[in-house]
């Protein structure tokens, strides 16, 4: 199971970089053919928009699982080890909610997508819809897994405010 972690995450970083390189490719070469030769690929727009949905999403799972959401910790960090610990549970809790939300959105609309079609490739809307289902399940994997560790008071949670968690990431910084 730890061998598997870094390897997905590896290969989510792939797919992201390949989402990205289709993007660059297909909207610039549709600005050369519009303004050099007076065309374009009549498709490169659905593809790119579709390829920037799922590196958004994707990017939005590694980033919680990499614990690189921007976050404001200055609270909890003032607090007493107990009550940031609550702090962390109820935070958790509320996050597990609008992820289930996100998720139950993601189903309807995922769902919805499988009827209709897009403009010009008629590709089901259902692929882009599907990103936020996958987002939104493997983020609620991530943060239930982070809020059980916190419940049990595993030394691998992520409690935010914790001063043995912050000297870690201020060690990667910029050396003196």
């Amino acid at each position: 199971m730890n061998a598997l972690l870094p390897r997905a995450e590896r290969f989510v970083e792939w797919l992201m970089g390949l989402a990205l390189a289709i993007m660059v490719v297909l909207v610039f070469g549709n600005v050369v053919l519009r303004y050099g030769f007076n065309s374009g690929i009549a498709w490169a727009e659905e593809v790119s928009r579709l390829m920037f949905v799922w590196l958004i999403f994707l990017g939005a799972i590694l980033a919680l699982r990499q614990h690189a959401h921007l976050g404001v910790e200055m609270v909890q960090a003032k607090l007493p080890a107990r009550a940031r610990r609550a702090c962390a549970v109820v935070s958790h809790l509320l996050m597990l909610y609008g992820l289930w939300l996100f998720l139950s959105g993601s189903w309807t609309q995922t769902v919805i997508g499988l009827n209709t079609y897009s403009t010009v490739l008629r590709y089901p809307t259902a692929f882009m819809a599907s990103a936020g289902l996958i987002c939104a399940a493997s983020m609620m994997l991530i943060v239930a897994t982070n809020l059980w560790r916190i419940v049990r008071k595993d030394p691998k949670a992520m409690v935010p405010g914790d001063p043995h968690q912050a000297a870690p990431i201020a060690a990667e910084g910029v050396s003196e």
